[in-house]
């Protein structure tokens, strides 16, 4: 996209009269021809109004200046009055004004005679404008000041001239600015915009010292101007001290601030080593006793020297001594080398100091300024060796900037990741130079190390691709494919995460292109290197593309594909070439994309980036089968699609000519894809044919431009072939709305409608392609009825897409159109639905911009609009949008009024009739609408505003005490003149506001009057007026007042934001100051005081708006307002105690709402300063007292730890509340001690925001992966008071755990504390030792392990993990186990000895599984088996406790496993052999069996489940590592064991293991793996289980098992000593299915394999089905069609398609209709039901029955493989009836699909006669399914009915069904009439649902009928 530049704007000067009056006479006195010339040029541009004609005449003039001859001119009075002029022109014009360029320029191009002159008159000029301005000046001069120093020698020698004048000047106006920012606080616009000009000032005077450098000196050492000058510089640098101490400045003020500092410190004292000494002075903070400085300058910076100033400060120093003191290409005195050394000193001790973000930003980018400053010093010959030293990799200076940038490479600012990245660049350039390797990198044992330390890393850390991408750049690629040959692969597979995508794909794109780059160096010969580059990068991609999941796979195409195919792109070929050689296209059954997938994707991603070329003969029919083409765009996956569309529509050339092909392609695409449920396809289709419609656009016109120069036939026929296009494109979408259309293609064919307007227009004329004329009248009326939509999106685009259509089609001129219209919208405006009142709405904007619209209005409402009621005068001004917005406003004004005035007598009939907030949403979204910027009907507008927030008020005061009431939910209010109201008296009496938080102190007892009541349902009857009756219960009267209430506040907030201000500066307003002032104390009333969320919610966000409003005006009072409300509000919280009128409960309700209000007004760029002392203040309170009492501090507490839950979930306050987490967190923990339950439960609350805020939002299910934890190193650097802090609180907690006493005491703050401190896990990068002091956590954690508290005993084995290094694990094993008892006595702690098993089970379980683990050491120091042995007693039967001898048998389990464990081989292998024994002589394998066990022992599950884990090792998952000479038997036996052990969770963990097994042995053997079982698996034990199992869990298991093996080895079906036949065990399944309803898993299994049977004993019956094997047929039909029910669960459903699917081959498509064709049929309707399902998981299955049709049966309108639902319905279809020929059954399938066509429905026409019984259903919004279209599934199979019926048949369709079926269908036509005509007028908007439904019958019964018509015609012919 072209940007236009911005073009400055030109103003003509304007001088007072007095000035330009004796400028001209000054230009009239008499001289010399020339300057009388010049003088009379420079008099016209003065004359002059226009600006531009200024500008010619001053360059006029500067021309003539600069060609003045000094014998032709002399100086004189009237030159010298010309140079006067330009100066005070110069002086005058704004900076950026070209017309002071030009100037400028004039003034610079004086001859070398006159330079002086021009000299003294601009000083003149400038030293008068100094000496005489005022304050509102300042800026202007400043900038004058900036523009003398702009590239012109004679401004610089004028500053020079009058340089103590302007550094006075300077320091004059920076000192105002430091006072006046102390007196803005609160105004926040003025305080930024002051910060503006005092960072200009900043900027100025730093220009002017630095270029006035020689002149300062100079004046400094002369006697006569010293003084002067020196104060000047001395009260600059005070200025200068003053902003860098003092928070409330910005931070780029300050740093600003920091460099002119040092500037001058530098100009004063010279380019000597006394600088450095002096700054390193001010970055300690303390005067140097060698400083050479200037006393004056040490008192002026006495300010820096103060131990209480702030952290930043020494940063802002910092960063001033690297940019003003050059680094580059000098030779470094001891003392700057000193400097270079400190400054990273100091901004490393900033790290754990500093809190802001935006502090830590600037510590980054200043830390990479000083690596840059370092790498050009150590480039220089003469660089010190000390230096090198102190630079080289591995020193301490470097170890601690690596440490930096692994605490801070994955900080939440990106900024900070940029820079770490950029910084550890500088650290590898430095450690290059500076170290003995500098020619070979790759041989650096520094880097090798360094380079393995990161390789070894966890890849969820986003900072460790950049790292590596800088070590690709230093090294080249192949050094990393050297250490890690797999990292192509692993980083295709992480391209799946989205949060990792962008990161893996950059590291890709470095190694690739360098490697590319090494391999072309290396191989000379051309193309010899491309081979082996395929084999490293393109195979793998190609096998994951194929392979891999589809949502793994999203992000290739986004961001590798086509960086890959940029850096090489002859690599399309070769991927073309070894897709296509791949064995299949297409895998139904499989997740993946498969090959075809595969292929679109890169050829995809190859013609977006011009790669391949878009040829007709070269790409379609091609390179790419036209076949392959429309298989990919309705393959099964939705990707695979959206890519073959990609490969269509997108192209590298915008003007590219569409073909034929092409056109085609998208005619096969779109009928099938328009109904897809996925926001993410629609929006990539839309996205998509939005670029084929531009392609379209710009072809066209590139075509008319060339038929316009050189006419052919060839452009005309493309023209003409675009136009049929178009216009087919457009009648296929509007053919699409018809009533029933689901949601999402109603919205994909309006977005794609709109896509057309948006492009080219419906024009009707002989322009483009006049796609109006293929608009018809029912077309807009279908986007019209669009607008009763339920989905807010579709009502917006039908709205905006009406306003784009033909008029004539649409018909809203016609009067009786809009009158209905009018009407329906007025009628909507007022139901009791709410989403009416939004159709309404939409109704009315679309009638806005009618002609007629105020005539139509006075129609409908004859009493409510006066006629007088517009100003006529400005009315003909006014367009007519506006007149009509007013009219409308007033008439819904006027409704409103009246509604009023009913709901303040009865809200009962309010809420009932004539709810308030319809109108109040329809006023609203009209004046959504207006243009406030050009209102002509001002007065009307005015008295509008004020009238509509007088009725706001007045709603407000009607609903309030139901929001505001302690309990509003199930209210019915008083009424005032209802005789119902004495019925309903006790139970109103909840309509007082419980204001007071009594529960703190007192429980709330219930009267006897309450709880005889507490079974009543509020609910009451009412009559109106009319007597009409209604049904009003507690919700509809919530909704009303709720929604009132948000419609209120939306129209508030809209009304401030919007209106214009009346103020001093604007007269012409709408709204005034104490109006504004009014509203936001309404906000605040009802922010604090409303008790429903929906209420308070919305308020907020009128709040926001009102807030933005007030940040925004001009008015000083107004900007004041938002601190003024929250020291309001923070006092009234801080002095709250329990009879406050605040609510503590509902999370203290709006008043965190009110706040973030407040707050998030505050621009972000500014100090934060409310932020900051809310905070402080917030924090304060949430702390407990410090005297421990609570009933005065208990609501203060509640309210601040619920308004800092807001905080710190409000995403727009960012990382500014970052700094104040860890008070916050302090908070939490600590108000866990808290005896009160209130504030337990607010302290619960924010500890899980802070923990989300900290470690982010949970990004999987597993809730301890690392991606939702962080290093102990960045998580104690970025919270550093959380050290001591949590530190102290474990010390405190840990010496309340003893669980030698017996008795249990918890710490109230222990969980929390272990819960964070298990979030931490170790970094590989923290070296050998922990350098933040990890260390004294390690002993408390391991002391927490004793308590008696199960649970607590768990967090602290986890929370010990991330304490102990890696390098120390096996040590610390060790130790934990030396601590447990060798043998059995009194004395023992069980607890104590659970809790170290655990830490050792947690400990060996991370190391086991770490991929940084180390590899070398001494195998005797990590040896554990010499203190196991003696510790085995534990888990045999010498051990009482079963829950510590379960856990030693999990720790035996998982050192005898498969992973490597710190234990010899020998050692290890009798580790087994004893384990083997213990399982052996255990209660699971001993002849008493598990029933010796007393149940009620506690542990005794977990116990007999640790043992089944062992066994399942040994017999199942590994049985080759427990070899033994028996072990064939042991291994069977022991199975066996498991599963008839008497404990049901035994034998379901033991059957769950065993099916995985299979599940993977079964996968493994289909990709052409061995996969054997290495157990022996006894099937009789299996079937004698399937049919004995009492457990239903254990039952399906079982059975699941049974249906993965092989049939041959199931039957026959064995029981014990006794078989059954196959017929035997399926009628047995079979009864087990009818009665397992209750367990859905057992239905499904069941069904599974009863599915299988009935398919094998059809299979293996030859001869003629016996009787009991049809009645069994039938009952499993019966449970299969049952199965697809709509209300069936999701597993049921899911498992009916897959039975099907299974079934296609063998009995729904088999010639011998085995099932018979009734049942046959009922399985065909049953798998459509399926396919037309809410759920997409079963559709996806169901569809997958294209894959299994046999090949006899395939042709052209049979689509096979694996296509998308809408394309398997129209196939099932089709085939069905090609079945029906090939069965001889077309008269059964003529009736069949006849009944099928009619429905099941019956229209209930007690729902139309009675349409508003059933509004306290509020929220129905119809059917469940909204991807079901039954007009389209009808009309499919009425176009199927019409071939079959053309098919000949015999025999004949008998005559009664017929006739039949034609009454059925008569008597559908004749209700569908009915109950049409007992519909109100437009029922498309007031009773959609039943109008839809009408429709529906009405067209299923035409249908039916006409296909009845055309067979009795066939049968009498």
């Amino acid at each position: 996209m072209v940007v236009k530049k911005k073009v400055p704007k030109v103003q003509a000067v304007v001088l007072d009269d007095a000035k330009l009056k004796s400028l001209m006479e000054c230009l009239s006195v008499v001289g010399d021809s020339a300057a009388t010339q010049l003088a009379q040029v420079l008099k016209d541009s003065l004359s002059s109004s226009e600006p531009v004609e200024q500008i010619q005449l001053i360059s006029k003039a500067g021309s003539m200046l600069e060609q003045l001859q000094e014998d032709e001119s002399p100086s004189g009075p009237l030159l010298e009055a010309c140079l006067n002029t330009l100066a005070v022109l110069f002086t005058t014009l704004p900076a950026k004004n070209p017309l002071k360029r030009a100037v400028a320029s004039a003034i610079a191009g004086s001859p070398d005679r006159l330079q002086q002159q021009a000299i003294e008159c601009l000083s003149e000029r400038l030293s008068f404008s100094l000496c005489s301005v005022s304050t509102d000046d300042y800026p202007h001069l400043t900038d004058c000041i900036t523009s003398c120093l702009d590239g012109s020698p004679i401004g610089e020698k004028c500053i020079h001239r009058l340089l103590t004048e302007v550094l006075q000047f300077l320091q004059k106006v920076l000192s105002y600015y430091v006072e006046q920012n102390s007196c803005l606080a609160g105004r926040h616009v003025a305080q930024a915009r002051l910060m503006q000009s005092c960072l200009a000032v900043v900027k100025t005077s730093m220009l002017v010292v630095q270029r006035s450098h020689e002149p300062v000196t100079a004046a400094l050492l002369s006697a006569s101007n010293q003084c002067d000058l020196q104060q000047a510089l001395s009260a600059l640098l005070k200025c200068y001290t003053y902003i860098l101490t003092d928070e409330e400045f910005v931070q780029t003020v300050q740093s600003t601030a920091g460099m002119a500092l040092i500037l001058l410190i530098r100009t004063v004292m010279g380019n000597g080593d006394d600088v450095p000494i002096t700054v390193a002075g001010l970055l300690h903070g303390t005067l140097e006793s060698d400083s050479t400085a200037p006393q004056w300058l040490n008192q002026s910076c006495a300010g820096l020297y103060e131990s209480s100033r702030p952290a930043a400060v020494a940063l802002y120093l910092s960063h001033g001594a690297l940019a003003m003191i050059g680094w580059r290409g000098k030779t470094l005195g001891p003392q700057a080398e000193k400097l270079l050394l400190l400054i990273p000193e100091v901004l490393l001790s900033l790290d754990t100091r500093v809190k802001e973000s935006s502090t830590a930003m600037v510590v980054a980018r200043v830390l990479t300024l000083w690596s840059s400053a370092a790498v050009d010093c150590v480039q220089t010959d003469t660089c010190p060796p000390l230096l090198r030293l102190s630079l080289v990799g591995g020193s301490p200076l470097t170890t601690r900037l690596h440490h930096h940038v692994y605490s801070h490479w994955e900080h939440p600012l990106d900024g900070v990741r940029h820079q770490t990245r950029s910084l550890f660049q500088n650290l590898l350039l430095l450690h290059q130079h500076c170290s003995e390797h500098r020619s070979q990198p790759s041989s650096d044992p520094y880097i090798t190390q360094l380079t393995r330390d990161l390789l070894a890393l966890e890849w969820h850390m986003k900072g460790k691709y950049g790292t590596l991408a800088c070590l690709v750049e230093h090294l080249g690629a192949e050094h990393l494919l050297n250490l890690d040959a797999g990292l192509p692969s692993r980083l295709l597979g992480l391209m799946g995460d989205q949060t990792l995508a962008p990161y893996a794909s950059d590291l890709l794109e470095k190694l690739f292109v360098s490697h590319k780059a090494q391999l072309c160096a290396r191989c000379k010969d051309g193309r010899e290197w491309i081979d082996g580059w395929h084999e490293v990068w393109v195979t793998p991609l190609l096998q994951l593309l194929c392979t891999a999941r589809l949502d793994q796979t999203t992000y290739i195409l986004d961001y590798f594909l086509p960086k890959l195919l940029r850096c090489n792109p002859s690599s399309l070929s070769h991927m073309v070439q070894a897709l296509q050689e791949m064995p299949s296209y297409t895998d139904g059954a499989s997740c993946s994309r498969g090959a075809l997938g595969a292929l679109m994707t890169c050829l995809r991603a190859a013609r977006a980036q011009g790669v391949l070329k878009a040829l007709e003969e070269e790409l379609w029919d091609g390179l790419v089968p036209l076949s392959l083409m429309r298989q990919a765009l309705v393959h099964k996956h939705d990707q695979v699609r959206m890519d073959a569309l990609g490969l269509v529509c997108e192209s590298h050339r915008s003007t590219e000519t569409l073909s034929r092909q092409e056109l085609d392609l998208i005619r096969h695409f779109l009928p099938f894809n328009l109904n897809s449920q996925s926001p993410g396809v629609r929006q990539q289709m839309v996205s998509l044919l939005k670029k084929l419609l531009c392609r379209a656009k710009d072809g066209a016109q590139l075509l008319n431009k060339r038929l316009d120069q050189h006419p052919n036939d060839q452009d005309q026929e493309i023209l003409h072939m675009y136009q049929e296009f178009l216009r087919w494109f457009c009648e296929s979408l509007f053919q699409v709305l018809h009533p029933g259309a689901s949601f999402s293609r109603c919205l994909m064919a309006l977005h794609l409608l709109s896509l057309i307007a948006e492009h080219f227009t419906f024009n009707t004329g002989p322009v483009g392609f006049a796609l109006g004329d293929s608009v018809s009248a029912s077309d807009a009326q279908a986007v019209l009825h669009c607008i009763a939509s339920n989905f807010l999106e579709v009502k917006q685009l039908a709205c905006n897409l009406l306003q784009k259509l033909p008029p004539t089609v649409v018909q809203l001129q016609e009067p009786e159109m809009l009158q209905c219209l009018l009407r329906a919208a007025l009628d909507l405006s007022t139901s009791t639905k709410p989403f009416d009142s939004v159709t309404a709405a939409h109704l009315f904007n679309l009638l806005l911009h009618q002609q007629d619209l105020q005539d139509a209005l006075l129609i409908c409402i004859q009493n409510q609009l006066q006629p007088s009621a517009l100003n006529q005068s400005q009315a003909s001004e006014a367009s007519v949008l506006e007149q009509n917005m007013m009219a409308v406003v007033q008439c819904l004004m006027g409704c409103l009024k009246e509604e009023i005035v009913k709901a303040e007598s009865s809200l009962l009939k309010a809420a009932a009739s004539s709810p308030l907030y319809g109108r109040a949403h329809c006023i609203t979204a009209v004046l959504q609408q207006l243009n406030t910027r050009s209102l002509v009907l001002l007065s009307q507008w005015t008295a509008v505003v004020s009238e509509l927030i007088g009725l706001c008020y007045r709603m407000s005061d009607v609903v309030s005490p139901v929001v505001q009431s302690s309990s509003p939910e199930g209210l019915i209010p008083m009424d005032t003149d209802s005789e119902t109201s004495a019925g309903l008296h006790k139970i109103l009496q909840e309509i007082q506001p419980r204001d007071t938080n009594d529960f703190f102190s007192n429980a709330r007892e219930l009267e006897s009057s309450e709880t005889e009541h507490k079974h009543f349902k509020p609910q009451a009857n009412i009559n109106d007026d009319d007597g009409e009756a209604y049904r009003v219960t507690a919700q509809m009267v919530l909704v009303c007042c709720w929604r009132t209430m948000k419609e209120v506040s939306m129209l508030l907030g809209h009304l401030c934001q919007s209106m214009p201000l009346c103020s001093s500066h604007t007269p012409a307003g709408v709204i005034t100051q104490e109006q504004v002032e009014a509203v936001g104390m309404y906000f605040r009333e009802q922010l604090l005081q409303s008790r429903h969320r929906g209420a308070f919610e919305l308020a907020y966000v009128g709040f926001v708006r009102l807030t933005e409003m007030l940040c925004r005006s001009g008015s000083a009072t107004l900007q004041q307002l938002p601190a003024h409300w929250l020291k309001e509000v923070l006092e009234e919280v801080k002095s709250s105690d329990p009879s406050s009128k605040l609510c503590a409960t509902r999370r203290s309700a709006g008043i965190p709402f009110y706040i973030q209000a407040l707050l998030s007004s505050e621009p972000k760029s500014s100090s934060c300063s409310l932020l900051k002392m809310t905070m402080r203040c917030l924090t304060a309170l949430a702390m407990p007292s410090d005297d421990g009492s609570t009933d005065i501090s208990t609501v203060p507490q509640v309210h601040a730890l619920n308004i800092l839950r807001a905080l710190f979930r409000d995403t727009r306050l960012g990382e500014n509340i970052v700094p104040f987490v860890a008070e916050g967190m302090q908070a939490a923990v600590l108000g866990f001690t808290s005896p009160v339950w209130a504030v337990r439960n607010s302290s619960t609350l924010l500890f899980s925001t802070l923990i989300t805020r900290i470690f982010g939002v949970k990004k999987g299910k597993d809730e301890h992966s690392k991606k939702n934890r962080m290093t102990g190193r960045e998580f104690f650097t970025r919270f550093p008071a959380l050290y001591p802090f949590l530190l102290s609180q474990l010390q405190e907690a840990a010496a309340s755990v003893n669980s030698d006493s017996g008795q249990v005491k918890l710490h109230p703050s222990l969980f929390l504390l272990l819960l964070v401190l298990g979030r931490l896990y170790p970094s590989p990068m923290d070296g050998s030792s922990s350098p933040l002091g990890l260390a004294p956590f390690m002993p408390l954690i391991i002391r927490c392990g004793r308590s008696a508290v199960y649970r607590t005993r768990e967090m602290a084995a986890r929370a010990v993990v991330p304490f102990v290094l890696v390098t120390q694990v096996p040590s610390t094993i060790k130790t934990l186990l030396e601590d447990l008892p060798q043998e059995p006595g009194p004395g023992i702690q069980q607890n104590h000895i659970h809790g170290t098993l655990l830490q050792v089970l947690s400990l060996i379980r991370s190391y086991l599984t770490d991929t940084h683990r180390p590899q070398s050491g001494n195998p005797q120091d990590c040896d554990i088996s010499h203190v196991l042995f003696p510790r085995l007693w534990l888990a045999t039967r010498r051990n009482p406790c079963l829950v510590t001898r379960g856990a030693f048998l999990d720790l035996l389990g998982c050192l005898c496993g498969c992973l490597p464990v710190s234990i010899s081989d020998s050692q290890l292998k009798k580790l087994r052999e004893e384990t083997l024994n213990i399982l052996m002589a255990s209660e699971l394998v001993a002849p008493e069996g598990s029933n010796e066990i007393n149940p009620a022992v506690p542990g005794v599950t977990q116990y007999l489940q640790s043992l089944a884990r062992i066994a399942i090792s040994i017999c199942v998952e590994s049985p080759h590592l427990w070899q033994c000479l028996e072990s064939d038997r042991i291994q069977k036996d022991l199975l066996i064991h498991l599963l008839q052990c008497q404990h049901y969770e035994i034998r379901l963990f033991a059957l769950e293991q065993l099916l995985k097994r299979l599940q993977t042995t079964q996968e493994e053997s289909q990709c052409g793996r061995e996969g054997p079982l290495h157990f022996e698996l006894c099937v009789s034990n299996l079937t004698c289980l399937a049919l004995h199992e009492t457990h239903p869990g254990c039952q399906a298991k079982v059975l699941q098992i049974l249906a993965v093996l092989p049939l041959s080895s199931v039957l026959p079906w064995r029981d014990g000593l006794s078989s059954l036949s196959c017929q035997e065990a399926l009628e047995h399944l079979l009864t087990l299915t009818e009665t397992s309803t209750h367990s859905v898993e057992l239905y499904c299994a069941s069904l599974c394999l009863t599915s299988r049977l009935v398919v094998h004993l059809v299979k293996s019956t030859a001869q003629e089905l016996s009787g009991a094997a049809v009645s069994c047929f039938s009952r499993w039909g019966a449970l299969v069609v049952q199965g697809c029910s709509e209300l069936q669960p999701l597993e049921v459903k899911l498992m009916s398609a897959e039975v099907l699917v299974k079934a296609v081959h063998t009995l729904l498509t088999a010639p011998a209709l085995p099932l018979g064709i009734t049942h046959t049929v009922a399985l065909w309707k049953s798998l459509f039901t399926l396919l037309q399902d809410e759920d997409q998981d079963v559709r996806d299955r169901a569809a997958e029955f294209t894959c299994y049709i046999p090949a006899h049966l395939h042709n052209t309108a049979v689509a096979t493989g694996a296509v998308c639902p809408p394309v398997a319905l129209e196939t099932g279809v089709a085939l069905l009836c090609q079945l029906f020929q090939m069965w001889e059954q077309v008269a059964a399938g003529i009736v069949n699909l006849t009944e099928w066509l009619l429905g099941d429905e019956q229209l209930d026409t007690s729902c139309v006669e009675l349409p508003d019984l059933d509004e306290e259903f509020l929220f129905e919004k119809g059917d469940l399914n909204l991807w079901a279209e039954p007009m389209l599934w009808a009309r499919m199979l009425h176009g199927h009915l019409c071939d079959l019926l053309s098919v000949p048949h015999t025999p004949g369709v008998s005559p009664e069904d017929p006739d039949r079926l034609s009454a059925v269908a008569k008597s559908n036509a004749l209700t569908a009439e009915q109950a049409m005509k007992t519909l109100p007028a437009f029922p498309q908007f007031s009773a959609t649902i039943e109008y839809g439904k009408i429709m529906l019958l009405k067209e299923r019964s035409s249908l039916a009928q006409s296909v009845l018509d055309t067979l009795r015609q066939a049968d009498t012919s």
